[in-house]
């Protein structure tokens, strides 16, 4: 196969990405940005295909860079990276991987991780071939996240799309507003026997190639672009998502465009539920599309259909619920109004479905559009309790939360009909949800879990990608971009590279990286999709019709094959490669709204601007301590964030008296699991007759983190304080995973009354007193001192005095060795 060239690919590519930047920056009209990517998404894609597999689009200079090659070679191939020049600029040799189940293909991998070069037109060489051009750049994703996100405005129903935002191909009148021929969604029945009223149900998205709107499918939708939002104010890159940065009508109104366009469909869900005074009030109205399919093509203007309303379902209801919440929590910001109409309907949605627990939406009700069915609607209440949590912190919520069977389970991958893991993502990432710590803890263990089995799944494939090979199913592709957002999640919340690369890799599926040399998102890379089913992009069927625009994410494999185009096309195909782009095989080749958000969602991520990592520091606890000689005091060590691979930590005395030194925990690994967790080093001081209290510097280092030092001091007892009378009794009251309760007796054991009374002593861990009652304690290191709080000062021979405190640690929390009583020690 000959070499692609890359004069196709670099227009359509960058039209995309000059798109993004000429709205953020104000280089260019709205309008004249819009044509450009309008061209470049109807440029045809007619290259070879390669058995170089690249991510058509690129890479990012800070993340992974790997290829695969198609090969049946046993032994490495010689690899050469090359510039737009054609110079060579890396070079090496593949590692042999074998056969890949998916695919059936012999593969060999490249990792051309090492270069740090940006530029355009890359190609890959391996085995005398070479990949389609590619770019390296820190901006690579910065169109994609605005073309994902047009994606939406262009499938808005209700509203006309502007050609000075979407390009003049793109521009249509509103569909479903009743203007004949549309009978419209201003006011539409039910099914016969379902409701004896009219909604205006008008707004919203439409929900994929056809033109119905469906709740189920608009919740996850919604909720994967405003956590999108969400995750990115977490992480500081929300400036790329607010105001005027994608192509929306909205955009210059103060807020973020992000939430101007999920309000679009929000507005909509909130028009789905049933009014009070009517039957089965506070439910949602599962569905709303015509009374049968709609042709294909079809403008939606043109849409001459009968609209109606599908039955209310619990599953549409606790989606409403979700979302409303999400949506009372994020933009109370903005509108606080809107805020506290999405709160109420959440609220009314909640109580709803809890008086109808099993309406279930049935299979049988597919004509027309999809029927949306689902039996185990349990995770959608998880996800609307966890929402509502998360949103009010009311016992109520809490309390559903933690008695659900999915709060304790396993993470499970997301999609429309399965939405627990969107609630312990939820849980898991908003601050200060009221949860336990110790709970919450946990569930974020669950979801680093989950992405380390899918990292685990990467490893064993010829092309990298967090589905197995029995997992393509119709919508594959938006399986593959769900379980990449779990990766990027484990990212945020650990920082262990790692789970970015993962992420990351699955996107260059998605773009190239695959079984048939493909990008699946229309307008990016030298083969791209661009007839996938829709009933106005539509070109394929029509030439009057554009191809869908830029930024669209196709169905991707489904091995299934559950459509007549891909019956008669795709006999006999590996699983991997049973897609087809053609817009009559909507079981391969459909867009939808889910699809789409997670594409959005992960070129979010993607796209943000990262420092390099810095390495974690050694964190030492208590920074000094005192070592009581012929004893040992013990020192706690962690790590300030997670290292991207295990590090092993050495300890040993750089400097100071020989007396001291480390007796257990010289060296520690630290993996990306437990960097948290304080590991406990004892330093022991050897007993000799000189009365100098020496002291040492310790060191806490390796290669991957920043050191740290602290120090030691011993306690001489050669010069041992006089004896005192007195006896002390510890006790330790109560005590948990970090701190403790404890409480200190003092007695008077001499024949003389005392005035006022001093005790010392001193923790051999590191522990650390936060506060104190009957006594003034102070605390400097390991030292601490108690004095009386007066009136409790006067002790007589006989007579005792008791405070308390409450005081932090890690690790031992053993008792203190030795008291002193006004200097002198106690028996």
């Amino acid at each position: 196969m000959p070499p692609a060239t890359p004069a196709r690919a670099v227009p359509r590519r960058t039209a995309a990405v000059l798109t993004a930047l000429a709205l953020a920056g104000g280089g260019l009209t709205a309008g004249a940005a819009a044509s450009a990517a309008s061209t470049a998404a109807a440029t045809p894609a007619a290259a070879a295909d390669s058995p170089v597999r690249v991510n058509q689009l690129g890479y990012l200079p800070d993340g992974p860079k790997r290829a695969t090659v198609i090969s049946s070679a046993t032994t490495p191939l010689t690899w050469q990276l090359r510039d737009v020049s054609g110079s060579q600029v890396a070079s090496g040799t593949t590692t042999v991987h074998g056969a890949d189940r998916a695919s059936g293909h012999s593969t060999h991998l490249v990792d051309f991780g090492g270069y740090t070069g940006t530029g355009t037109g890359f190609t890959l060489v391996a085995g005398g071939q070479a990949s389609h051009p590619f770019d390296i750049s820190a901006s690579l994703y910065d169109g994609l996240r605005a073309d994902s996100m047009s994606f939406f405005y262009q499938q808005r129903s209700g509203i006309a799309i502007d050609a000075s935002l979407a390009g003049s191909a793109y521009a249509r009148p509103a569909g479903h507003l009743g203007a004949a021929p549309n009978k419209g969604d201003t006011s539409v029945p039910c099914q016969a026997g379902v409701c004896d009223y009219r909604l205006d149900v008008r707004g919203g998205w439409y929900d994929a190639g056809d033109q119905g709107k469906y709740v189920v499918n608009g919740g996850i939708a919604t909720w994967e672009i405003v956590n999108s939002f969400e995750r990115a104010r977490r992480s500081g890159g929300d400036t790329a998502l607010g105001d005027s940065t994608l192509r929306v009508p909205e955009r210059g109104n103060g807020v973020p465009d992000v939430l101007d366009e999920a309000r679009w469909e929000l507005e909509f869900l909130l028009r789905m539920q049933v009014p009070a005074g009517k039957p089965m009030a506070g439910m949602a109205f599962h569905k709303m599309h015509d009374d049968k399919w709609t042709a294909l093509p079809t403008r939606p203007e043109l849409d001459a259909e009968q609209r109606e309303l599908h039955k209310p379902s619990t599953a549409a209801t606790l989606n409403l619920a979700a979302t409303a919440a999400q949506c009372a929590r994020v933009y109370n910001t903005y509108d606080p109004a809107f805020a506290a109409r999405c709160l109420d309907a959440a609220e009314r949605a909640w109580a709803a479905a809890k008086a109808n627990p099993a309406v279930l939406a049935p299979a049988a009700d597919n004509t027309g559009g999809g029927a949306y069915e689902d039996a185990d609607v349990s995770d959608e209440f998880y996800w609307a309790a966890a929402e509502l949590l998360a949103t009010t912190g009311e016992s109520q919520y809490q309390a559903a939360v933690t008695s659900s069977p999915h709060h304790a389970g396993p993470v499970d991958g997301f999609w429309w009909g399965g939405t627990a893991t969107l609630g312990r993502i939820t849980l898991a990432t908003v601050p200060g949800v009221a949860l336990a710590p110790d709970d919450v803890t946990r569930l974020r263990g669950l979801l680093t879990s989950a992405a380390d089995h899918h990292l685990s799944t990467m490893a064993g494939q010829g092309y990298p990608v967090p589905i197995t090979a029995d997992a393509y199913v119709w919508g594959s592709n938006s399986a593959v971009a769900n379980n990449a957002m779990v990766l990027a999640v484990a990212y945020d919340l650990t920082g262990a590279q790692r789970y970015r690369a993962g992420a990351l890799e699955s996107l260059d599926y998605l773009l190239g990286r695959n079984a048939l040399d493909r990008s699946y998102v229309t307008g990016y890379g030298e083969r791209a999709s661009e007839n996938q089913h829709h009933r106005f992009w539509a070109h394929q069927n029509d030439a009057s019709l554009p191809h869908p625009p830029a930024g669209s994410l196709a169905g991707g494999p489904n091995a299934g094959l559950e459509d007549p185009v891909a019956k008669a096309q795709l006999a006999g195909c590996a699983p991997a490669a049973c897609y087809v782009d053609d817009i009559g095989s909507y079981s391969t080749n459909e867009v939808a709204i889910n699809w789409n958000a997670s594409l959005a969602w992960l070129a979010s991520f993607a796209a943000e601007r990262r420092s390099a990592p810095t390495a974690p520091a050694v964190q030492v606890t208590p920074p000094a301590v005192t070592v009581p000689e012929g004893g040992s005091a013990a020192v706690g060590v962690r790590l300030s964030a997670a290292p991207a691979q295990n590090v092993t930590v050495t300890l040993s005395r750089s400097s100071g008296d020989a007396d001291l030194s480390v007796a257990a925990g010289t060296t520690l690994v630290f993996t990306p699991s437990n960097w948290a967790t304080a590991q406990q080093v004892r330093l022991s001081a050897a007993q000799d007759a000189d009365a100098l209290a020496g002291s040492a510097v310790f060191s806490a280092g390796g290669s991957g983190v920043t050191a740290a030092t602290f120090t030691a001091t011993e306690a001489d007892d050669d010069s041992a304080p006089p004896a005192a009378s007195c006896s002390v009794a510890y006790k330790l009251d109560s005590s948990w995973s970090s701190g403790f309760t404890a409480t200190v007796t003092v007695k008077n054991t001499g024949t003389s009354a005392l005035s006022g009374w001093t005790l010392g002593w001193g923790f051999a861990g590191d522990q650390k007193i936060s506060a104190a009652w009957n006594a003034t304690v102070t605390q400097s290191g390991s030292a601490v001192t108690a004095r009386d709080a007066g009136w409790n000062g006067a002790l007589a021979p006989g007579a005792t005095a008791s405070f308390g405190f409450q005081a932090a640690y890690s690790g031992a929390n053993e008792a203190p060795a030795r008291f002193t009583l006004n200097g002198g020690v106690c028996a």
